[in-house]
């Protein structure tokens, strides 16, 4: 497994200074947020070869696939693909999808957002084949989505899609929320999970919650994950959907992601031997 963080959790920080301290930190690479606005393709390939690091996957913007205007869907289609180009000349084999963030119940009738969100996901998984490029659908929990709560909703997901290169992305802060057993939730996905998500159960560093980091590890080797960790921890305090907390937030969200691959190194290795 390569170990990365995703990068929104630093806020407005310049990519050349996030690439120096994952570098540091022992990071194999980024889960980059996918702002084609932000960034150019050159630039980040020449900050991250210069550090020894690789764009692992990118996370979208919160374009809404599933929102029952025509009008919005397009443009959310129009964003992944876009952002399926840019995966390729960066070097990232994982796009991560899901609905908009923050809205939690359907604008229309539940069934034919649904619907909406499978057509959308099949039309951009099909261009993401011709790329050599895989999908994982993110699982959030019921206060951001009110689609894809748990992995067995996922899954059902996924096998409605049909396309292979179409899996899921489990985080364990939002697995604390919405599973009953997030180990058994990680040996459900199987083989469909792409990417892995990691917070403790107060989104700080793994180690500061109440997750069972070890039982979650334990699930990772007996499925033979070998895809990317992913850190993705924020500084404790309100508002779920920015990094910016009180003073002290940036230094705070360093020294987490740098406790959680400590950790998650240490549980890799004890349970290897099980």
């Amino acid at each position: 497994m390569k170990y990365g963080v995703c990068n929104w959790i630093f806020g407005d920080e310049d990519l050349a200074s996030t690439a120096t301290f994952l570098a540091e930190a022992a990071f194999d690479g980024i889960e980059l947020k996918g702002d084609l606005e932000l960034y150019q393709p050159a630039e980040v390939n020449a900050i991250l070869d210069d550090h020894g690091l690789a764009v692992l996957s990118l996370t979208p913007e919160d374009v809404d696939l599933p929102h029952p205007d025509p009008t919005v869907r397009a443009k959310a289609v129009d964003y992944y693909l876009r952002l399926l180009d840019f995966a390729v000349a960066v070097g990232a084999p994982v796009v991560s999808c899901h609905g908009a963030v923050g809205r939690v119940r359907a604008l229309a009738r539940y069934q034919e957002e649904y619907g909406s969100f499978v057509a959308g996901v099949a039309q951009i998984a099909a261009r993401a084949a011709e790329l050599n490029l895989r999908l994982a659908m993110e699982v959030l929990n019921r206060y951001e989505s009110h689609f894809l709560n748990t992995a067995t909703q996922a899954l059902d997901f996924v096998v409605q899609v049909g396309a292979p290169n179409v899996g899921i992305l489990l985080d364990t802060y939002h697995m604390n929320i919405e599973e009953a057993d997030p180990a058994s939730a990680v040996l459900d996905a199987g083989e469909r999970l792409f990417l892995f998500h990691v917070a403790d159960s107060n989104r700080q560093a793994a180690g500061r919650g109440h997750t069972d980091f070890v039982a979650l590890t334990r699930a990772l080797g007996r499925i033979g994950y070998t895809g990317d960790v992913i850190v993705e921890v924020t500084a404790a305090g309100p508002d779920p959907f920015t990094p910016v907390k009180g003073e002290g937030w940036h230094a705070e969200v360093r020294r987490y992601t740098i406790e959680s691959l400590q950790l998650l190194k240490a549980y890799t290795a004890l349970t290897a031997t099980d």
